[in-house]
């Protein structure tokens, strides 16, 4: 078995253990945000998963690095995995990497290529806003002048930031956080942009259908 066959079969061996993890990194964060009364015993042990989840996340990369036949290749290519591993709160984004390994093992997609499209991004939209509101409230709810002071507040401020509306009634004033509305912008222009975009084609593409009939 040559390292590329091992590569492959370690990430399709690995793929159910690390979204297992990355619902744990996710479920941890959000009971140590939202719930701060907790207990020392209760505090301790999702301080510990969350950290053990992290680090399984960065063993996986290096193991897959490791494994490489070009690691200079393979940190170039896959450089979205890295930003996950360093930033475990957008491993929403590996939906769609996920979704492209998929489809090349799958002769015939069951959907259209459009439906696709707008259901890995909606997808990754939603995990995305939750786990942006998250972060925000976190940084901003104790904070001076802060106007986000709920995780209602940090929810209508993702969905606004996410769709690119902006209404600006609920914004960041901290540094952590106006980075995490930074991040959203950009990819809320790319998700959104890709989730209009298919539907603007599929719908073409039924005129046309309709045209020639």
């Amino acid at each position: 078995m040559d390292r590329q066959q091992r590569l492959w079969t370690w990430e399709q061996t690995a793929e159910p253990y690390l979204f297992a993890a990355s619902m744990l990194f996710l479920t941890s964060y959000t009971v140590r945000v939202l719930v701060p009364g907790l207990s020392p015993g209760w505090s301790t042990f999702w301080e510990i998963v969350t950290i053990v989840t992290w680090g399984a996340f960065i063993v996986e990369y290096l193991a897959r690095l490791l494994l490489s036949d070009d690691r200079r290749h393979f940190v170039r290519t896959r450089w979205l995995d890295l930003i996950v591993t360093v930033l475990p709160l957008l491993r929403p984004l590996r939906i769609v990497d996920l979704h492209e390994r998929m489809q090349r093992r799958r002769d015939h997609p069951r959907l259209a290529l459009e439906a696709r499209v707008m259901a890995y991004a909606g997808l990754t939209s939603l995990l995305l806003g939750f786990a942006a509101s998250l972060a925000v409230y976190h940084d901003e709810h104790g904070a001076p002048d802060a106007n986000i002071r709920s995780f209602g507040d940090a929810v209508w401020w993702a969905a606004s930031t996410l769709t690119t509306t902006g209404y600006g009634d609920a914004t960041p004033v901290t540094g952590r956080g106006r980075v995490t509305g930074v991040g959203l912008m950009f990819l809320g222009v790319a998700l959104v942009g890709a989730v209009v975009g298919s539907f603007s084609s599929w719908l073409m593409r039924r005129f046309r259908q309709e045209g020639e009939r």
